[in-house]
């Protein structure tokens, strides 16, 4: 077996971090290590934490001294981290039993240094209302034009890369983060599978969503350093597909918008 190191960002978490790490603990694959960076939460998510660790050597607690996003939580992370793949996880998203295993057999099986998976969607409650597909392979013009790759499944190999960090001038992180690794290796191969479960709060405004249209503008022109012509050409596939996937779902299935 090899170390897979996951990384968890945490803030205020109190309410779903507990089910998050029984998803860890659930795993078939045991060889991993869960590094859990507390962004300074004013809440009780430090003692629930702590719970698990004094069960399980396995999870590991780091503290921020103070509130710094989810960016530096997981560079953190990253920076102590001693597995070969790295592999993410959100304080309130859930991994299916054998999401390590199988990732980590399909990665090694095939040597692709980062690989990613489909995912189902969960409400707060934890009731399940949506599946994301995703592609076999994407490449990094692909995924300019659209991010099919969801933090929650996304693995990648350092003895391929090293340590990659994610950047702290964007909201896209993320995003911009799985750019980076494919200007390296050129495609990212996925497992068209559910593995993990993202939890969408009702709350998301459309102030929210424009706010991450211009985070995107933003990475094209700033992050990867696009002219005005380019950058407008791959925002319109993004704006395109994010409007057929929130208005006309069906629609974009039956065109290939919606995975």
């Amino acid at each position: 077996m090899s170390l897979v190191s996951i990384i968890t960002p945490s803030y205020n978490s109190a309410h779903f971090i507990s089910e998050t790490i029984i998803s860890v603990l659930n795993q078939s694959y045991t060889d991993w290590e869960m590094i859990v960076v507390d962004d300074f939460s004013n809440d009780t998510s430090v003692s629930v934490i702590q719970s698990f660790i004094n069960k399980d050597g396995r999870i590991k607690l780091i503290q921020l001294s103070e509130n710094s996003g989810a960016a530096i939580a997981r560079n953190t992370a990253i920076k102590v981290a001693s597995g070969r793949y790295i592999a993410f996880l959100d304080s309130d998203d859930l991994w299916m039993p054998d999401k390590l295993e199988k990732q980590v057999s399909f990665m090694k099986a095939n040597e692709y240094p980062f690989c990613y998976a489909a995912y189902d969607k969960i409400d707060e409650n934890g009731q399940f209302f949506g599946h994301v597909g995703v592609p076999d392979k994407v490449s990094y013009s692909d995924l300019l034009k659209t991010c099919s790759i969801g933090c929650l499944t996304a693995m990648y190999d350092t003895d391929y890369f090293s340590k990659v960090y994610m950047p702290t001038s964007t909201k896209r992180e993320d995003f911009a983060t799985w750019l980076k690794l494919l200007k390296k290796t050129g495609y990212a191969y996925g497992l068209n599978e559910s593995l993990a479960r993202y939890r969408v709060y009702q709350n998301q405004t459309s102030a929210k969503k424009v706010k991450m249209a211009k985070e995107n503008w933003r990475l094209y022109r700033d992050i990867e350093g696009f002219g005005f012509i380019k950058a407008s050409y791959y925002f319109s596939h993004y704006a395109v597909r994010g409007l057929f996937r929130t208005r006309y779902p069906r629609l974009a299935r039956i065109l290939g918008l919606l995975r």
